[in-house]
């Protein structure tokens, strides 16, 4: 009985027999017979595609799937300042408007590609924190230092059970349409082991089949962790233009999530045109420092916590203050 509808699955000999089958009246006519084994070898002969182009767009539109959504409220933002006006009635003058302002932003996490980092990030925006111990106690040569060192760790202890969250930490690096480095965390965390930022891998690497390296730092707002233990609490925004590949974050860091809605990337354009630190380019801090005298810019060297004075390049000249932070 034929339905109208001709089985990919059938093999060539299925097809000999409907043609067979052709020769006796009493199943079909000849001529329906041989359209039917015509249609069977024709789709034999049609040659199979390779799913792997199909699979790896399946898999990059899995891993940018927005899983969650978080909030930075993000003291310090410039406001379009009002001048001070003087009434003609010889009455005060009216106050002008704040020249700062606290505003949102909103970042949409790929728990999909980056479920462990993503999940850290979301623990550093609630109340609870980042669960992390206290750093080794400092061993100091000097009697008043290891006081201080002393100090900074019983300290540590005593706040141990608390996690370490973005209350007050710090926008503190922006280069202009490159990259913004947010979550400088406050003084107290400073003596907490810093969180190792991995997926799959347990050596600070991605494996080459995971959703998490599918994902290209060729947007501008997209968020990425470095990886590793060694660049602290915060997270990086790339600032580079819409297809063109940040080059300089593709190999040590993993896209977690990206800057989500239109207000939110217009906070984000005011923080790229917020003026930083320039002084090392006329000035040589690394030499001042000990590093080495054949640069005077910072490089990739500069990681969060680093102690090198040159490192002060593109500090935002506006404290920019983290005041709140949640789940949405």
């Amino acid at each position: 009985h034929y339905d109208g509808c001709i089985n990919m699955d059938y093999g060539l000999d299925d097809a000999r027999k409907v043609t067979a089958s052709a020769s006796s009246p009493s199943l079909m006519s000849r001529r329906s017979s041989l359209a039917i084994a015509s249609g069977m070898l024709a789709a034999l002969s049609m040659p199979r595609t390779s799913n792997a182009a199909a699979d790896s767009v399946t898999m990059t539109a899995a891993a940018d799937t927005i899983t969650d959504q978080i909030y930075l409220d993000i003291k310090g933002i410039p406001a379009a300042a009002s001048a001070s006006t003087t009434p003609g009635d010889g009455s005060p003058p009216s106050t002008p408007t704040p020249t700062t302002t606290t505003q949102r932003l909103v970042i949409g996490l790929f728990g999909n590609a980056a479920p462990k980092s993503t999940q850290k990030l979301k623990q550093l925006v609630s109340p609870q924190g980042l669960p992390a111990t206290c750093k080794a106690r400092e061993v100091r040569t000097l009697q008043r230092e290891q006081l201080e060192a002393n100090k900074v760790y019983n300290s540590c202890v005593e706040s141990e059970e608390k996690g370490v969250t973005y209350d007050y930490a710090q926008i503190w690096r922006i280069l202009k349409d490159q990259q913004m480095d947010v979550g400088a965390v406050a003084g107290r965390y400073i003596a907490r082991e810093f969180p190792d930022w991995t997926e799959d891998g347990g050596d600070g690497s991605s494996s080459s089949n995971s959703m998490s390296t599918k994902l290209k730092h060729d947007r501008r707002g997209l968020v990425s962790v470095r990886r590793g233990s060694d660049s602290g609490f915060g997270f990086t925004i790339n600032m580079m233009k819409d297809g063109v590949i940040n080059k300089d974050m593709e190999d040590d860091f993993i896209v977690i999530g990206q800057i989500v809605d239109g207000d939110s990337l217009k906070v984000l354009e005011a923080l790229n045109n917020i003026p930083v630190v320039k002084s090392a380019s006329t000035v040589n801090y690394m030499a001042f420092s000990g590093g080495p005298k054949t640069k005077s810019a910072p490089s990739r060297s500069c990681r969060y916590g680093s102690s090198d004075l040159y490192c002060n390049e593109n500090k935002p000249l506006q404290k920019l203050t983290i005041l709140g932070s949640g789940v949405l």
